[in-house]
Formats: structure tokens, sequence, C-alpha cells
């Protein structure tokens, strides 16, 4: 086999793992851990390899695959033989490349359950105006930049992130898709003199200083992130022009929503509304055992659109 660039290696596992049908749904952590403790199966398939993250042996794997998961680096040893750094799962028919399991370091990928009902929640919102210009905030593994792309083909994507590892795989996930997306490393919006059309981001909502860039949302209750996001999209948005935000939020003793006040304060007076729902009233709850954490109820799972008026 002819080497492979980093990116075309990316690309390269992508497309096999297409053309071979796979298929995997990436859940919650403490779902992982469970299956994990099973052990091993003696013939590992390719969902065991790369989405549950079960260590292989050479020979349990196409050799072309195990090629280009070597040159994606995507590979390394371990005692049971080989074992995947990256996963892959599907999302609204598309494949997405992302860190495997547990994702600890600083520089993870995380795709999970809230991946897709961010995914849902632009497939709810998408279509209800006309988009000529898309930005997502903080894209990671690329999952709104793609979708909300490909929903709008006429559309130009553009995606952030401040991980470098992020935009790799968003970017090797967009070319699988056939998605011409411009990336850029930076924290927050990007600078650029276009108004836009569409925001989509999905922010890091958890209290605290893990050192996960996809984990940390900022602020006593980890709020900050999806609040100064809303903010700076609210400055940049055009006429007529909405913010798709899925987040999670604290739900203070008594029933304060964090989030939802937030958002209405910011709204205020300006030329904006706000829909707002709650997508799953309990998420996270073992945080809940937290420090920060000490006057909440529960963490929720929230889907907010704000739309600049006309």
């Amino acid at each position: 086999m002819q080497a492979l660039s980093e990116d075309a290696a990316l690309a390269a596992v992508l497309e096999r793992l297409d053309a071979a049908g796979y298929d995997f749904v990436t859940p919650a952590p403490s779902t992982v851990r469970r299956w994990l403790a099973r052990g091993a199966p003696e013939r590992p398939d390719l969902r065991d390899v790369l989405g549950w993250g079960f260590p292989f042996r050479e020979g349990a794997v196409d050799r072309d695959l195990v090629d280009a998961l070597m040159a994606a680096d995507l590979v390394v040893a371990d005692p049971g033989g080989l074992r995947c750094t990256g996963r892959a799962a599907r999302i609204h028919g598309r494949l997405f490349l992302h860190t495997a399991f547990p994702g600890a370091g600083d520089d993870a990928v995380f795709v999970g359950p809230d991946s897709y009902r961010f995914a849902d929640l632009i497939r709810r919102e998408i279509g209800k105006a006309p988009i000529r210009r898309i930005l997502d905030i903080g894209t990671g593994a690329g999952v709104g930049a793609i979708l909300a792309g490909l929903a709008e083909p006429g559309a130009s994507v553009t995606a952030s992130d401040i991980n470098p590892a992020a935009l790799r795989l968003a970017r090797a996930n967009a070319v699988h898709a056939g998605l011409d997306v411009m990336f850029q490393l930076g924290d927050g919006l990007p600078v650029t003199a276009d108004a836009l059309d569409l925001i989509v981001a999905n922010p890091p909502y958890v209290a605290g200083e893990s050192g996960r860039t996809y984990k940390d949302g900022g602020g006593d209750l980890g709020e900050r992130l999806a609040l100064d996001w809303a903010a700076a999209a609210m400055e940049r948005l055009a006429p007529g022009g909405r913010m798709i935000l899925y987040t999670g939020s604290p739900v203070r003793a008594g029933g304060r929503d964090v989030v939802r006040e937030g958002l209405e304060a910011l709204v205020g007076e300006a030329r904006f509304t706000l829909d707002y729902a709650e997508l799953d009233p309990d998420v996270f709850s073992g945080e809940l055992r937290r420090a920060p954490y000490a006057d909440v109820e529960r963490i929720a799972a929230v889907g907010a659109v704000l739309r600049r008026s006309a």
C-alpha cells in the first residue's frame, strides 16, 4: 500500500468503514465502561475495535484499514495486541471520527449523546429561512458544521475550535462528507467582516477545571461559554439570522434555570426573540456530587434558538 499523508489516511479510514457498512452509536461514558468490563471478544469486529475500543490482534481487521489507521496515527501497542486511539460514530447517516474512550487528554475530541441531540436540534430548525453563511463555534468533530452545511448545500460554512486536534478530525470528517468547510483555529467566534445567517454551537457546560477543552464550560456552574458565545453571536447575525445553541443548563434549587435566565437577560430589549426548550431534563447526574453543584437540583440538556429581527 502506498504511503498516505495523515489527512489522506484519516479519510481512508472513513472510506473503508463506510464501504464495510460500519455503524455505531457512541453512548454515555458509563455505558461504555459497562460494556468494556465484559472483556474483549475473542474475534472483535469493526464495532468492537472502532466503536467500543477493544484491543485487537493483527489479522482480526482488514490489513488496508490497519495501514490507514497506522498512517493516521490512530493505533498504539496494547497488551492485547493493538488498540485504536480514535473511534467512529454515525450521526444522521454520516461518519465522524473522534477520540477513543475515555478521552481524558486535554486535546480529546468528544462525540456522545449530546452530539445526537445537537444534530436533532439542527435538523428541526434548518430550512426555515434562506441561509448563505454558516458558522459552527467550537466545532469539535465537526458535527454542527457538517450537518448544517449538508442541509444547506448553497451556503458557505466556517468552523472554529481552540483545539488543533479537533480541527484535524473535523477536516477529515468534512472531506469524507464531501463538504467544503473553512476551518479556523481560535477561541470563540473567528474574526470576519461578513454577517452570518446561521450560527450553531454545542459548547462545553460542566463546572470546574478538568483540563478537557470539550468539557469545561467556565463560570460558577459551567454556563459561561454558552452565554458568552450567545452574546457574541448576537453581534454577528445578519437581519433574520439565527443562532442554534445546544448546551446543558444547571437548574438551581427552586427550579431556576441558569442558562434560560442568562439568555433572557441577553435578549432583553434587543431585536431578538428566544425559543427555549428542555431536550432532556436530567443529564450528567454524576456531576451533581461535586461541590460546585451543591445548590443545583439537576442539569438539563437544553436547546435555544435566538432570532434577530429581519
